[in-house]
C-alpha cells in the first residue's frame, strides 16, 4: 500500500503546486474574478481522471471475458504506466526551476483570450497528473482485487499532498522540494520497475512471452510470502521470492540504468560569453523568479 500512497502523494503534490501557482498569480494580479474558472477546470480534470480510472477497471473486469485477454490488457497498461512514470520523473527533474514562469506566461495569454481559455489552461495543467495517477494506480494495485487498501492509500496520499500544498501556499511549512522530488522520484523508479516486472509476468501468462515456468531463483524458504516484510516488498516494488528469468531481467534492465540516469548530477551550463551576457542573465533572472515562486518555502 505504501507504493500507491507514494503515487498519490507525488502526483497529488505536483498537481497541487501547479494549481497554487495559478491561484497565486491571479491573486497577485488582482484577477480574483478568474478563480472560479480555474477551479472549474480543476474540477473537470479531477472528474475525468476518476472516470478514466473507472473505465480502465471496467474494461478489465467486465468487457474482457477471457483470462488471457485480461492478462494482456493488464500487461499493456503496466508498460504504459512505466512509460508515464519515467517521463514524469525526468520531466519534473528538468522543469522544476522553470515551471512557475511557464505557467504564468500561459495564464497571461489565457487571461487575454477569456474565461474559457483560463478554465482550459487549468484543466490541461491538472488532467495530465490525473490521468497518470489513474493509470499508474491501476497498474500498481493489480492483484489486490477486492482489497480497498490500495485505494485508501492512494486517497491518503492525495489528501496529504493537498494539505502540504495548502500549507506551502500559506508559507506555514518549509520543505526542500528539490530533495523531496529526488527521493520520491528514486522510489517511484523502483515502483515502476516492479510494475514492469508485473507486466512481463502478465505477458507470459497471456502466452505472448515464453518462460513462465523458468524461474531465475527461488528463495521462498528465506523470504516466506506469508510474512509482513515479504508482503511489503511485493506491494512496494513487486519483489517476489520466485520470479521468472524474464521478470528478473526486465526489473534489473530498467531499474539500474534509469536510477543511474536520474541520480546523476545535472550538468552545469558553461559561463556566458560577453556577447550573450544580457540574454543569459535575463533567462537566469526568469529561472530564479520561477524557482522562488514555485518553491518559496525552500530552506
Amino acid at each position: 500500500m505504501f507504493a500507491t500512497y507514494l503515487i498519490g502523494l507525488r502526483e497529488g503534490l505536483e498537481a497541487t503546486l501547479v494549481v497554487s501557482i495559478l491561484v497565486a498569480f491571479l491573486v497577485k494580479s488582482q484577477r480574483r474574478d478568474r478563480l472560479p474558472q480555474v477551479w472549474g477546470g480543476v474540477g473537470l480534470a479531477v472528474a475525468l481522471s476518476v472516470l478514466f480510472g473507472w473505465l480502465i477497471e471496467y474494461t478489465s473486469t467486465s468487457l474482457l471475458s477471457r483470462s488471457e485477454d485480461r492478462e494482456l490488457f493488464e500487461a499493456i497498461t503496466s508498460v504504459a504506466a512505466v512509460v508515464f512514470v519515467t517521463w514524469m520523473i525526468f520531466w519534473m527533474r528538468r522543469a522544476a526551476r522553470t515551471i512557475a514562469g511557464e505557467l504564468r506566461g500561459k495564464l497571461t495569454e489565457a487571461l487575454a483570450v477569456g474565461s474559457l481559455a483560463v478554465a482550459g489552461m487549468a484543466f490541461l495543467a491538472v488532467i495530465r497528473e490525473g490521468l497518470e495517477t489513474a493509470l499508474i494506480f491501476y497498474s500498481a494495485a493489480q492483484g489486490a482485487a477486492g482489497d480497498s487498501g490500495p485505494l485508501l492509500a492512494l486517497i491518503g496520499g492525495i489528501v496529504t499532498a493537498v494539505v502540504l500544498g495548502v500549507l506551502l501556499y500559506a508559507s506555514a511549512l518549509r520543505i526542500n522540494l528539490s530533495k523531496f522530488f529526488t527521493w520520491t522520484g528514486a522510489l517511484l523508479i523502483l515502483v515502476a520497475a516492479g510494475i514492469l516486472k508485473y507486466g512481463v509476468h502478465d505477458f507470459q501468462e497471456a502466452g505472448v512471452l515464453p518462460g513462465l515456468n523458468h524461474l531465475a531463483f527461488d528463495i521462498t524458504g528465506a523470504l516466506d510470502p506469508s510474512t509482513w516484510y515479504a508482503a511489503l516488498l511485493a506491494g512496494m516494488f513487486n519483489v517476489t521470492p520466485a520470479p521468472t528469468v524474464l521478470e528478473t531481467i526486465a526489473w534489473v534492465a530498467y531499474a539500474v540504468p534509469v536510477l543511474l540516469l536520474f541520480l546523476r548530477p545535472a550538468r552545469r551550463k558553461p559561463a556566458p560569453t560577453a556577447t550573450t551576457t544580457t540574454v543569459t542573465e535575463r533567462g537566469a533572472d526568469t529561472g530564479a523568479e520561477a524557482e522562488a515562486a514555485s518553491t518559496p518555502q525552500r530552506a
